[in-house]
């Protein structure tokens, strides 16, 4: 009989709850055991877990590789899928192998060329995929040069940090002034020139920005599974296009992807976004970890999280072709059960209780409508 696996996910996403059911529901008789982390208590992926852990909050990024180190050594992790420093992780590969430990993560080198989106930006062009035009400002004038040319192209100009994820801190620029219209609704993207410049010379201090046009969809969003020989296992692209979510295998989407992850060692799992520059699809982002979305493979017959994990094991899945690709979905929230509130720590209102994503086929554009998020 096939020994138990032990897998540890540290401070990661809520929709990697799916990520462990389909760990768990591997096509083999291998049994999995998953470890969670995380610095909230309400994260679901805590009460999804087998064994969980609260993780010390204000550790440096030196200290928390101690503290890995220690949690795959107590707890006799196999293979750790880490996001929460991630970079620092990956650069003390060697002890966590020394460790028993099978790191679910690119090379080092990879990390760091995508952990910073204008230095991507730059070596993925070299090798030959499309990118957008960008501009990376610091100051005021900077970015008021840079929205300049944009609009002169004809382009409408959004920003957002060079280094980050989730789409944490994008805007899309306009020129309009501020009126009654912004408060009216939801929050909008848009933010008004006048008022970013007026916040940027006011705080005294640079920002570190990329400029460039806002794309346009679809969105098309590729899940690549990647061996450390750099020989790519799996690529399935995710078309986005506002609700109506479907899959792809058309090859100007896969080409680019195979070239980002073959060529510069996105070991395991990574996902890469392209978008819409008028009628040719271009790199939007560059995701060196399991994208929120991955589970959504399983409509097309993919278990992409346990052939991951087979691969980080040095058990080569093969390549993975899928079986068919599933029919249109949408995405709708589904409540999941968390841990009993320890009594040291406050009680949050039921109303805050954190709801990930399933996906959910649609037969068509317009029932695609009638399903909220």
């Amino acid at each position: 009989m096939l020994s138990r696996v032990r897998v540890w996910l540290n401070r990661t996403y809520a929709e990697n709850v799916f990520f462990m059911d389909q760990l768990r529901r591997n096509p083999s008789d291998r049994a999995v055991e998953i470890h969670a982390s995380h610095g909230d208590p309400d994260s679901p992926v805590l009460a999804a877990a087998d064994t969980a852990d609260l993780e010390p909050e204000g550790l440096s990024p030196a200290a928390y590789v101690e503290y890995a180190l220690d949690q795959c050594v107590r707890r006799g992790i196999d293979v750790f899928v880490p996001r929460l420093h991630q970079a620092a992780i990956v650069a003390h590969r060697a002890e966590f192998t020394a460790a028993g430990t099978a790191l679910l993560a690119p090379t080092a080198e990879a990390v760091a060329v995508f952990e910073d989106k204008a230095t991507a930006y730059e070596a993925v062009r070299s090798v030959g995929v499309p990118v957008p035009p960008w501009w990376r400002v610091r100051t005021a004038d900077e970015l008021l040069d840079a929205v300049g040319m944009l609009e002169a192209a004809g382009h409408k100009a959004c920003f957002k940090p060079a280094a980050g994820a989730g789409g944490v801190g994008f805007r899309v620029i306009t020129r309009s002034p501020f009126s009654l219209a912004g408060l009216a609704g939801f929050p909008s993207p848009y933010v008004q020139l006048d008022l970013v410049l007026e916040a940027l010379r006011r705080a005294g201090e640079p920002v570190d920005w990329l400029v460039m046009p806002r794309l346009e969809q679809p969105e098309v969003s590729v899940d690549c599974l990647t061996g450390t020989d750099n020989r790519l296992r799996l690529a399935v692209g995710r078309t986005k296009n506002g609700r109506r979510r479907g899959f792809t295998l058309d090859e100007q989407w896969l080409e680019p992807a195979r070239l980002i992850a073959e060529g510069f060692g996105l070991h395991h799992l990574s996902n890469i976004q392209f978008r819409m520059l008028g009628d040719r699809p271009v790199l939007l982002d560059v995701n060196t970890r399991p994208s929120g979305g991955l589970h959504q493979l399983s409509l097309c017959g993919v278990n992409a999280p346990w052939a991951a994990v087979r691969l980080a094991l040095g058990e080569d899945p093969g390549v993975l072709e899928p079986p068919f690709l599933g029919q249109d979905y949408t995405v709708v929230s589904g409540a999941r059960p968390l841990l009993p509130v320890p009594a040291a720590l406050p009680r949050q209102r039921e109303a805050e209780i954190a709801v990930p994503t399933v996906a959910v086929p649609v037969q068509s554009a317009s029932a695609a409508e009638v399903l909220p998020l």
